[in-house]
């Protein structure tokens, strides 16, 4: 599939989560899916163990069913103060904007979850993850989180965009019923929906400065 001409540096960091500017009526390829998983399995993988799984939506009854099971998640998640992306305040008016604005799209997708023409579920087969050690826990998780972050980079480079989102794992049991994930066996890691983008002119994020999350030697 055709890229866009991105240096390394400007993939990273504007590879952005994309909800408004997701165009929701243009179809999506099957083998531009394909290249961005294939892209995945090169990240790292523990032990040279790759449990990391895809599951692709494109049937539109299930991804309206997932949908909606998202926008109940949501409801939750809206009542989670110092969690909701809305119940967050910043130190400036700069960021609270940035935050609102955050916010704002997080409302967009949880009602339009489902219209995405395509739905990705990132697992690991490396079996459930419910009260284990914190080392295998991350260990795990390390095999899958890294190839979706992959995933969404080869996205971005496709003019694809993407958005992690975890707030369906609040009912990951229903989700993995609407598709068949064996739920005793499978850890769901997170859900995104894939859409080509309207415009591909992402800039960076506000941050920080890197010392303000660096620790030298010491806490």
């Amino acid at each position: 599939m055709e890229q866009l001409d991105l240096s390394p540096d400007q993939l990273l960091s504007t590879t952005r989560a994309v909800r408004k500017r997701l165009d929701m009526d243009r179809p999506v390829p099957d083998e531009a899916i394909r290249e961005c998983v294939a892209m995945a399995m090169q990240s790292p993988s523990g032990s040279n163990n790759m449990t990391m799984q895809f599951v692709v939506v494109r049937d539109e009854t299930k991804r309206r069913a997932i949908g909606d099971i998202y926008r109940q998640c949501f409801d939750v998640y809206r009542s989670m103060d110092g969690v909701y992306a809305g119940s967050i305040k910043k130190e400036t008016e700069e960021a609270q904007a940035q935050q609102m604005r955050v916010t704002d799209s997080a409302e967009y997708l949880a009602e339009h979850m489902g219209d995405a023409p395509v739905l990705v579920i990132a697992c690991s087969k490396a079996g459930r993850l419910d009260n284990v050690p914190a080392m295998r826990a991350a260990s795990s998780m390390g095999n899958v989180l890294p190839a979706m972050w992959s995933f969404m980079l080869a996205a971005r480079a496709r003019g694809l965009g993407t958005c992690w989102t975890t707030v369906s794992l609040m009912m990951e049991q229903q989700v993995a019923d609407v598709v068949g994930i064996p739920y005793d066996e499978v850890q769901q890691a997170c859900l995104t929906p894939i859409a080509y983008t309207k415009g591909t002119d992402f800039k960076p994020a506000g941050r920080d400065s890197p010392d303000s999350v660096i620790h030298w030697d010491t806490w």
